[in-house]
């Protein structure tokens, strides 16, 4: 089903990666690079499933800062993707409350076929979804792919080595997050990266027919409206947006990858 559309479901994944927040003791510091080591950890006990894809290890310095508690990281969650993204790109998308636990729960959903506004940790893009035709034969508006725009163009902008910087410093709230889901033997960055793989699959029709048979559009082709959200959003960003994103993703599946599994 096509809803009143969230925030690009790429950019909520890339937005996790610069969740970080290294505190600068009163002045600002460059975030560090990531090398290519992975951080040490002991083998995973006996019927806990080994990890696919630990992160490589932070670059010293403000990486033995320590973290707020999941439940006040808010402030320096918004602090951080602003020194990141900009402060105008945290205020025009960025919600202030929960903002760990939604971005969590939000990736945690892009592969099911329905993702719940309501725990979105961004505000809705602008504007009204757009179509051409009737409702019985209707295709995206190529109008509607403009909404999306400015917000491709932040992500464009985003340094992926920064962003995986940040998000490997700040990784111990998110994992914390993803295991009160229910996961308490999962490894957040592996759901990251499974999440990664499955939009960089998403197809790309260049006019998808739609259908009104109640109040919502859906995809006329039942295969494209069994995708899951994920990929069914960036359909809804159109081809050239969803180029972008994906070249983006790209870059960052890169770096948290770039440790050999655990055995």
């Amino acid at each position: 089903m096509i809803n009143k559309p969230m925030v690009g479901v790429a950019a909520l994944v890339i937005v996790v990666a610069a969740g970080g927040w290294y505190y600068l003791h009163g002045r600002k510091t460059a975030l560090p690079r990531v090398p290519l080591t992975a951080q040490p950890a002991p083998p995973p006990p006996v019927g806990e499933p080994a990890i696919a894809h630990p992160l490589p290890a932070a670059n010293g310095g403000s990486a033995s800062a320590p973290l707020p508690a999941l439940g006040d990281s808010d402030a320096a969650m918004s602090d951080a993707l602003a020194e990141v993204a900009g402060a105008a790109a945290v205020k025009d998308y960025l919600l202030p409350e929960n903002i760990i636990r939604h971005l969590v729960v939000t990736i945690d959903n892009l592969t099911r076929q329905k993702a719940p506004v309501d725990k979105r940790p961004t505000s809705a893009i602008a504007g009204s979804f757009m179509v051409n035709g009737d409702e019985l034969h209707a295709t995206l508006d190529p109008q509607n792919f403009k909404r999306y725009q400015p917000l491709v163009e932040v992500i464009q902008k985003l340094d992926a080595q920064k962003l995986a910087a940040v998000y490997i410093h700040f990784y111990p709230l998110f994992q914390s997050s993803y295991q009160d889901l229910g996961y308490p033997n999962g490894y957040f960055n592996d759901r990251l990266v499974q999440v990664i793989d499955l939009l960089l699959a998403a197809p790309q029709p260049a006019a998808p027919a739609l259908v009104r048979p109640n109040v919502m559009y859906k995809f006329a082709d039942p295969a494209l409206e069994a995708l899951p959200a994920g990929q069914k959003l960036l359909i809804r960003m159109g081809p050239e947006n969803a180029a972008a994103i994906k070249a983006k993703l790209k870059e960052l599946r890169a770096i948290i990858t770039a440790a050999p599994p655990k055995r």
